[in-house]
């Protein structure tokens, strides 16, 4: 019912009602029941239904919808209905409105709780955005979108994000700045809480002076080391991730090897050389190291490994060369109505509503935004391991534009050959 209420909003279509008597109670909805107290006193004024039927109505309308009971109801309200000599075609219509409402319909109070947060999450995310973003990130699992879907939205909204620090981040993600935020060590993967906590807390009593100082100080295991050092948050004490790895790893096998480390200077760096890199680390070159830096895609992947999320570019953005006639996603709102276009990206949502008839809807993410195509039933079993397993997509399609918010209708799906990049996690049938 909500379509015919905006397609009349938008004024394509006439504002009509079922019944001259039913203007006061659907003329703020422009004459389409969109709410559960609209559908009740609807019974109440064109069946005579007395309370305790509308309330056996109201019991048929409610979360937990029986098709048995609504049927019985549906039947009583159509019989007084025809006792009360209202016309057959509008009795067809009313009964018709119940019954598509009965599977998507709700209280008016739940669409004003709705609204309220609706209402809410905009003005914050346009006028209080580092705090809207952080909130976000340091309550997860939560809500429909992963982190690594937050962080991409943020820093398309102009948001600077910082990547995780052990000279700088807490535990949570935290607020820098109007435009800045710095990641929390709660996104690490394997990293406890306790560890990072008491990180911190030996940061604030003193700072860290080098890499030895700090393994000596906080205690870590090999493996939370390790994923620090892969991940770039000990990039203050090294030129380059692997060159981090390098240092935690002769750490790690002192006991073995002795005290063997390869002395800095060797490599033509010297103690006061040091400095933070890694809040530059996607737009600078390295430094001499022992051993090379990791490409971009390599860190793009070992982000993904190590947090789900990335702080570089997004991973289609390294492929967007090797696809130049595949539309972006802020660019198919210019795709012409039907048109047939290709869209591709990072797999970050499947769903399969149960009211869907078996229809399954896909978003792709990719560097400018998020596209989102939907598959019809007799195509998903065709592609169904495709759509289920692969974390890249090419989709092929029908643009389907209406009022500007645009659905790819699916022709046909391919993998995406992206040289094991490591996407994002998705929102799977839930």
């Amino acid at each position: 019912m909500v379509h015919p209420y905006l397609a009349r909003r938008a004024g394509r279509e006439p504002e009509t009602y079922f019944d001259p008597r039913l203007e006061p109670v659907l003329g703020r909805t422009l004459g389409v029941p969109l709410f559960q107290e609209q559908m009740l006193k609807i019974a109440m004024i064109m069946a005579d239904f007395t309370g305790n039927e509308a309330e056996e109505l109201r019991r048929a309308l409610s979360f937990h919808r029986s098709e048995e009971r609504m049927q019985k109801v549906s039947v009583k309200l159509r019989a007084a209905m025809e006792r009360k000599g209202v016309a057959p075609d509008k009795i067809d219509k009313i009964i018709q409105s119940i019954s598509s409402f009965a599977l998507y319909g709700f209280p008016e109070s739940h669409a004003i709780s709705f609204a309220i947060l609706a209402y809410g999450s905009a003005y914050l995310k346009v006028h209080r955005a580092p705090e809207f973003y952080v909130s976000l990130l340091n309550n997860q699992t939560m809500g429909f979108y992963t982190p690594a879907t937050i962080v991409k939205d943020a820093q398309r909204h102009g948001l600077k994000i910082k990547p995780v620090c052990v000279l700088r981040s807490d535990w949570r993600c935290t607020v820098v700045d109007d435009n800045t935020v710095r990641l929390g060590f709660c996104v690490v993967n394997g990293l406890r809480q306790e560890h990072a906590e008491e990180l911190v807390r030996h940061r604030h009593h003193r700072k860290f002076e080098s890499l030895e100082d700090f393994e000596r100080r906080v205690p870590l295991s090999k493996e939370e080391l390790r994923t620090l050092a892969e991940l770039g948050a000990l990039n203050c004490f090294a030129e380059h991730r692997r060159a981090a790895m390098w240092d935690v790893e002769e750490t790690v096998h002192d006991d073995l090897l002795g005290s063997a480390r390869f002395p800095r200077a060797a490599f033509g760096i010297l103690p006061n050389e040091r400095s933070v890199r890694q809040d530059a680390e996607y737009s600078t070159q390295d430094a001499c190291a022992p051993l090379a830096p990791m490409t971009l895609p390599e860190r793009v992947r070992a982000d993904y490994e190590t947090m789900n999320l990335t702080t570089g570019p997004h991973p289609m953005k390294l492929l967007r060369e090797q696809l130049p006639n595949i539309w972006r996603a802020m660019d198919l709102s210019r795709a012409p109505h039907g048109a047939t276009v290709q869209i591709s990206g990072n797999v970050i949502c499947r769903q399969r509503p149960g009211t869907a008839k078996g229809f399954v809807f896909i978003s792709l993410e990719d560097e400018t935004g998020v596209s989102n195509a939907i598959v019809e039933p007799d195509l998903f079993e065709r592609f169904r391991l495709l759509i289920t397993e692969e974390a890249f997509l090419l989709i092929e399609g029908e643009v389907q534009n209406s009022d500007g918010v645009v659905l790819i209708k699916t022709r046909d799906i391919r993998p995406l050959i992206h040289e094991a990049l490591v996407g994002s996690e998705s929102h799977d049938f839930r």
